[in-house]
Protein backbone atom coordinates (compact mmCIF):
# COMPACT_ATOMS: atom_id res chain seq x y z
CA UNK A 1 0.00 0.00 0.00
CA UNK A 2 1.09 3.55 -0.67
CA UNK A 3 0.11 4.98 2.72
CA UNK A 4 0.93 3.54 6.18
CA UNK A 5 -1.82 1.60 7.96
CA UNK A 6 -3.96 3.36 10.55
CA UNK A 7 -3.92 0.44 12.98
CA UNK A 8 -0.26 -0.68 13.02
CA UNK A 9 2.68 1.60 13.80
CA UNK A 10 6.29 1.35 12.69
CA UNK A 11 7.23 0.72 16.33
CA UNK A 12 4.81 -2.21 16.54
CA UNK A 13 6.35 -3.75 13.42
CA UNK A 14 9.86 -3.15 14.77
CA UNK A 15 8.97 -4.82 18.07
CA UNK A 16 7.51 -7.86 16.34
CA UNK A 17 10.53 -8.22 14.06
CA UNK A 18 12.87 -8.04 17.08
CA UNK A 19 10.85 -10.75 18.80
CA UNK A 20 10.41 -13.13 15.89
CA UNK A 21 13.14 -12.57 13.28
CA UNK A 22 15.93 -10.13 14.10
CA UNK A 23 16.60 -9.28 17.72
CA UNK A 24 18.97 -6.43 16.89
CA UNK A 25 16.62 -4.71 14.44
CA UNK A 26 17.08 -0.94 14.66
CA UNK A 27 14.61 0.73 12.30
CA UNK A 28 11.38 -0.10 10.49
CA UNK A 29 10.41 2.21 7.63
CA UNK A 30 7.09 1.87 5.81
CA UNK A 31 7.56 1.53 2.04
CA UNK A 32 5.03 3.05 -0.40
CA UNK A 33 5.06 0.01 -2.70
CA UNK A 34 2.59 -2.58 -3.88
CA UNK A 35 -1.16 -2.62 -3.41
CA UNK A 36 -3.08 -4.83 -1.02
CA UNK A 37 -0.45 -5.41 1.67
CA UNK A 38 1.81 -3.09 3.67
CA UNK A 39 5.59 -3.36 3.53
CA UNK A 40 8.52 -2.15 5.64
CA UNK A 41 12.27 -2.10 5.28
CA UNK A 42 13.85 -3.21 8.54
CA UNK A 43 17.52 -2.61 9.24
CA UNK A 44 19.86 -4.15 11.79
CA UNK A 45 22.67 -6.66 11.40
CA UNK A 46 20.87 -7.57 8.17
CA UNK A 47 18.11 -5.96 6.14
CA UNK A 48 14.63 -7.45 5.90
CA UNK A 49 11.58 -6.86 3.71
CA UNK A 50 8.60 -7.18 6.04
CA UNK A 51 5.00 -7.67 4.89
CA UNK A 52 1.72 -7.17 6.72
CA UNK A 53 -1.08 -9.12 5.03
CA UNK A 54 -4.76 -8.85 5.71
CA UNK A 55 -6.60 -12.12 6.24
CA UNK A 56 -10.35 -12.43 5.55
CA UNK A 57 -11.85 -12.74 3.04
CA UNK A 58 -8.87 -13.91 1.00
CA UNK A 59 -7.04 -15.88 3.69
CA UNK A 60 -7.25 -17.60 7.01
CA UNK A 61 -4.25 -17.89 9.31
CA UNK A 62 -3.77 -21.43 8.03
CA UNK A 63 -3.97 -20.65 4.32
CA UNK A 64 -1.57 -17.71 4.51
CA UNK A 65 0.90 -19.78 6.51
CA UNK A 66 0.50 -22.58 3.99
CA UNK A 67 1.33 -20.25 1.12
CA UNK A 68 4.49 -18.80 2.64
CA UNK A 69 5.63 -22.16 4.01
CA UNK A 70 4.99 -23.72 0.60
CA UNK A 71 7.14 -21.10 -1.14
CA UNK A 72 9.96 -21.78 1.31
CA UNK A 73 9.62 -25.51 0.59
CA UNK A 74 9.86 -24.84 -3.15
CA UNK A 75 13.02 -22.81 -2.64
CA UNK A 76 14.51 -25.52 -0.42
CA UNK A 77 13.70 -28.11 -3.10
CA UNK A 78 15.82 -26.15 -5.56
CA UNK A 79 13.48 -23.77 -7.36
CA UNK A 80 15.91 -20.91 -7.73
CA UNK A 81 13.38 -18.31 -8.90
CA UNK A 82 11.60 -18.31 -5.52
CA UNK A 83 12.53 -15.56 -3.06
CA UNK A 84 11.06 -17.08 0.10
CA UNK A 85 10.01 -15.78 3.48
CA UNK A 86 12.08 -16.55 6.58
CA UNK A 87 10.91 -18.74 9.45
CA UNK A 88 10.13 -16.90 12.67
CA UNK A 89 11.35 -18.01 16.09
CA UNK A 90 7.99 -19.77 16.40
CA UNK A 91 8.95 -22.08 13.54
CA UNK A 92 6.16 -20.61 11.42
CA UNK A 93 6.48 -18.16 8.52
CA UNK A 94 3.74 -15.82 9.73
CA UNK A 95 2.87 -14.31 13.09
CA UNK A 96 -0.22 -12.40 14.09
CA UNK A 97 0.00 -8.64 14.54
CA UNK A 98 -3.44 -7.51 15.60
CA UNK A 99 -5.98 -8.69 13.07
CA UNK A 100 -3.34 -9.16 10.37
CA UNK A 101 -0.30 -11.37 9.78
CA UNK A 102 3.36 -10.40 9.56
CA UNK A 103 6.07 -12.14 7.55
CA UNK A 104 9.68 -11.33 6.67
CA UNK A 105 12.14 -12.06 3.90
CA UNK A 106 15.74 -11.11 3.38
CA UNK A 107 16.12 -7.82 1.52
CA UNK A 108 16.59 -8.43 -2.21
CA UNK A 109 18.70 -5.91 -4.10
CA UNK A 110 17.44 -5.65 -7.63
CA UNK A 111 15.11 -3.95 -10.07
CA UNK A 112 11.43 -4.56 -10.75
CA UNK A 113 10.88 -4.53 -14.51
CA UNK A 114 8.41 -2.15 -16.10
CA UNK A 115 5.56 -3.57 -18.18
CA UNK A 116 7.52 -2.77 -21.34
CA UNK A 117 10.67 -4.45 -20.00
CA UNK A 118 8.65 -7.48 -18.92
CA UNK A 119 7.33 -7.82 -22.47
CA UNK A 120 10.77 -8.03 -24.05
CA UNK A 121 11.36 -11.46 -25.67
CA UNK A 122 14.40 -12.42 -23.59
CA UNK A 123 12.63 -11.52 -20.36
CA UNK A 124 9.49 -13.39 -21.42
CA UNK A 125 11.52 -16.51 -22.15
CA UNK A 126 13.03 -16.40 -18.67
CA UNK A 127 9.65 -15.92 -17.00
CA UNK A 128 8.09 -18.76 -19.01
CA UNK A 129 10.98 -21.09 -18.20
CA UNK A 130 10.71 -20.34 -14.47
CA UNK A 131 6.95 -20.92 -14.50
CA UNK A 132 7.43 -24.23 -16.31
CA UNK A 133 9.72 -25.33 -13.49
CA UNK A 134 7.14 -24.24 -10.91
CA UNK A 135 4.26 -25.98 -12.66
CA UNK A 136 6.31 -29.15 -13.09
CA UNK A 137 7.34 -29.29 -9.44
CA UNK A 138 5.76 -31.45 -6.76
CA UNK A 139 3.24 -29.20 -4.99
CA UNK A 140 4.29 -28.72 -1.36
CA UNK A 141 1.86 -30.22 1.15
CA UNK A 142 -0.39 -27.73 2.87
CA UNK A 143 -0.52 -25.05 0.18
CA UNK A 144 -3.95 -23.48 -0.39
CA UNK A 145 -6.19 -25.03 -3.03
CA UNK A 146 -7.83 -22.63 -5.47
CA UNK A 147 -11.60 -22.27 -5.34
CA UNK A 148 -14.00 -19.75 -6.86
CA UNK A 149 -13.74 -16.40 -5.12
CA UNK A 150 -17.38 -15.43 -5.65
CA UNK A 151 -20.47 -17.60 -5.65
CA UNK A 152 -23.77 -17.74 -7.52
CA UNK A 153 -25.26 -15.14 -5.19
CA UNK A 154 -22.65 -12.50 -6.01
CA UNK A 155 -24.78 -10.55 -8.53
CA UNK A 156 -27.69 -10.33 -6.10
CA UNK A 157 -25.45 -9.30 -3.22
CA UNK A 158 -23.85 -6.64 -5.39
CA UNK A 159 -27.22 -5.32 -6.56
CA UNK A 160 -28.35 -5.10 -2.96
CA UNK A 161 -25.15 -3.31 -1.97
CA UNK A 162 -25.56 -0.60 -4.63
CA UNK A 163 -29.26 -0.02 -3.90
CA UNK A 164 -28.45 2.51 -1.17
CA UNK A 165 -26.03 5.48 -1.27
CA UNK A 166 -22.42 4.87 -0.19
CA UNK A 167 -21.68 7.83 2.07
CA UNK A 168 -18.87 6.53 4.29
CA UNK A 169 -16.23 8.37 2.26
CA UNK A 170 -15.77 10.87 -0.57
CA UNK A 171 -15.39 8.31 -3.37
CA UNK A 172 -18.21 6.00 -2.35
CA UNK A 173 -20.85 7.32 -4.71
CA UNK A 174 -18.51 7.28 -7.70
CA UNK A 175 -17.74 3.63 -7.01
CA UNK A 176 -21.38 2.71 -6.38
CA UNK A 177 -22.72 4.27 -9.58
CA UNK A 178 -19.95 2.68 -11.65
CA UNK A 179 -20.81 -0.78 -10.30
CA UNK A 180 -24.56 -0.21 -10.60
CA UNK A 181 -24.15 0.55 -14.30
CA UNK A 182 -22.64 -2.91 -14.91
CA UNK A 183 -24.97 -5.12 -12.86
CA UNK A 184 -26.19 -7.06 -15.92
CA UNK A 185 -22.60 -7.65 -16.99
CA UNK A 186 -21.65 -8.78 -13.48
CA UNK A 187 -24.45 -11.35 -13.59
CA UNK A 188 -23.25 -12.59 -17.00
CA UNK A 189 -19.61 -12.69 -15.90
CA UNK A 190 -20.52 -14.60 -12.74
CA UNK A 191 -22.52 -17.26 -14.57
CA UNK A 192 -19.73 -17.79 -17.09
CA UNK A 193 -17.12 -17.84 -14.33
CA UNK A 194 -18.87 -20.52 -12.32
CA UNK A 195 -19.39 -22.65 -15.43
CA UNK A 196 -15.67 -22.46 -16.20
CA UNK A 197 -14.82 -23.13 -12.56
CA UNK A 198 -16.85 -26.33 -12.74
CA UNK A 199 -14.82 -27.40 -15.76
CA UNK A 200 -11.61 -26.68 -13.90
CA UNK A 201 -12.72 -28.74 -10.91
CA UNK A 202 -13.32 -31.72 -13.19
CA UNK A 203 -9.68 -31.49 -14.28
CA UNK A 204 -8.31 -31.35 -10.74
CA UNK A 205 -5.79 -34.09 -11.47
CA UNK A 206 -3.93 -31.69 -13.79
CA UNK A 207 -3.55 -28.86 -11.28
CA UNK A 208 -0.13 -27.54 -10.31
CA UNK A 209 1.52 -25.22 -7.82
CA UNK A 210 0.90 -21.69 -9.11
CA UNK A 211 2.18 -18.31 -7.97
CA UNK A 212 -1.11 -16.60 -8.75
CA UNK A 213 0.25 -13.13 -9.59
CA UNK A 214 3.59 -13.57 -11.41
CA UNK A 215 3.28 -10.23 -13.24
CA UNK A 216 6.09 -7.69 -13.48
CA UNK A 217 5.33 -6.04 -10.12
CA UNK A 218 6.11 -9.35 -8.41
CA UNK A 219 9.36 -9.88 -10.29
CA UNK A 220 12.79 -8.65 -9.20
CA UNK A 221 15.94 -8.95 -11.28
CA UNK A 222 19.06 -9.12 -9.13
CA UNK A 223 22.63 -9.13 -10.37
CA UNK A 224 22.37 -12.93 -10.55
CA UNK A 225 18.90 -13.82 -11.84
CA UNK A 226 15.16 -13.21 -11.97
CA UNK A 227 13.12 -13.87 -8.83
CA UNK A 228 9.41 -14.05 -8.12
CA UNK A 229 8.41 -12.36 -4.86
CA UNK A 230 5.16 -12.02 -2.87
CA UNK A 231 4.13 -15.66 -2.54
CA UNK A 232 0.99 -15.11 -0.45
CA UNK A 233 -1.06 -16.08 -3.53
CA UNK A 234 0.60 -19.51 -3.97
CA UNK A 235 -2.08 -22.15 -4.58
CA UNK A 236 -2.77 -25.48 -6.24
CA UNK A 237 -4.71 -24.56 -9.37
CA UNK A 238 -4.84 -24.91 -13.15
CA UNK A 239 -1.52 -23.69 -14.55
CA UNK A 240 -3.36 -21.04 -16.58
CA UNK A 241 -3.77 -19.10 -13.35
CA UNK A 242 -0.18 -17.95 -13.98
CA UNK A 243 -0.47 -17.58 -17.75
CA UNK A 244 -3.14 -14.91 -18.26
CA UNK A 245 -0.59 -12.19 -19.03
CA UNK A 246 1.36 -14.61 -21.22
CA UNK A 247 -1.54 -15.76 -23.38
CA UNK A 248 -0.30 -15.93 -26.96
CA UNK A 249 3.25 -16.67 -25.85
CA UNK A 250 2.56 -20.07 -24.25
CA UNK A 251 0.45 -23.15 -24.89
CA UNK A 252 -2.63 -22.74 -22.69
CA UNK A 253 -6.30 -23.72 -22.55
CA UNK A 254 -8.29 -20.65 -23.69
CA UNK A 255 -11.20 -21.56 -21.42
CA UNK A 256 -8.93 -21.60 -18.37
CA UNK A 257 -7.36 -18.29 -19.40
CA UNK A 258 -10.88 -16.86 -19.52
CA UNK A 259 -11.60 -18.38 -16.10
CA UNK A 260 -8.72 -16.61 -14.46
CA UNK A 261 -9.40 -13.31 -16.19
CA UNK A 262 -12.87 -13.50 -14.66
CA UNK A 263 -11.45 -14.71 -11.34
CA UNK A 264 -9.41 -11.53 -11.06
CA UNK A 265 -12.16 -9.21 -12.33
CA UNK A 266 -14.93 -10.48 -10.07
CA UNK A 267 -12.78 -10.74 -6.96
CA UNK A 268 -11.55 -7.19 -7.52
CA UNK A 269 -15.13 -5.91 -7.88
CA UNK A 270 -16.05 -7.71 -4.66
CA UNK A 271 -13.09 -6.26 -2.78
CA UNK A 272 -13.69 -2.74 -4.05
CA UNK A 273 -17.36 -3.00 -3.08
CA UNK A 274 -16.24 -3.66 0.49
CA UNK A 275 -13.58 -0.94 0.25
CA UNK A 276 -15.91 1.87 -0.79
CA UNK A 277 -18.81 0.97 1.47
CA UNK A 278 -16.47 1.44 4.43
CA UNK A 279 -14.99 4.63 5.84
CA UNK A 280 -12.26 6.10 3.63
CA UNK A 281 -10.64 9.50 3.23
CA UNK A 282 -9.96 9.78 -0.50
CA UNK A 283 -6.20 9.36 -0.08
CA UNK A 284 -3.85 8.05 -2.76
CA UNK A 285 -4.72 4.42 -1.98
CA UNK A 286 -8.44 5.18 -2.33
CA UNK A 287 -7.87 6.94 -5.67
CA UNK A 288 -5.77 4.00 -6.87
CA UNK A 289 -8.53 1.62 -5.80
CA UNK A 290 -11.17 3.61 -7.68
CA UNK A 291 -9.01 3.56 -10.81
CA UNK A 292 -8.63 -0.21 -10.40
CA UNK A 293 -12.39 -0.63 -10.08
CA UNK A 294 -13.03 1.34 -13.27
CA UNK A 295 -10.41 -0.74 -15.08
CA UNK A 296 -12.13 -4.00 -14.13
CA UNK A 297 -15.61 -2.73 -14.97
CA UNK A 298 -14.61 -1.72 -18.49
CA UNK A 299 -12.60 -4.90 -19.12
CA UNK A 300 -14.96 -6.13 -21.87
CA UNK A 301 -15.51 -2.73 -23.51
Amino acid sequence: MLTPPDTVTDDAVLGAVRKYWLDDAETATHLPVGFGAHHWKVTGSRQLFVTLDGLAPRHTDESLEGAYAGAAALAKAGMSAVWPSLPATTGTFTVRLGEQALSAADWLDGVTPTEDQAAEPEHLREVIAALEVLHGSTPPPGIPVWKPRVGAGFPQLTAQAVSEPWTAGPLGEQARTAIAARLDDIAHWTARYLDLAGRAQRQRHTWAATHGEPHNDNQVRSAQRLYFVDWESLALAPRERDLVDLAGSVDADPAMIELFRLDWRLSEIAEYTTWFTRAHTGDVDDVTALDGLHEELRADD
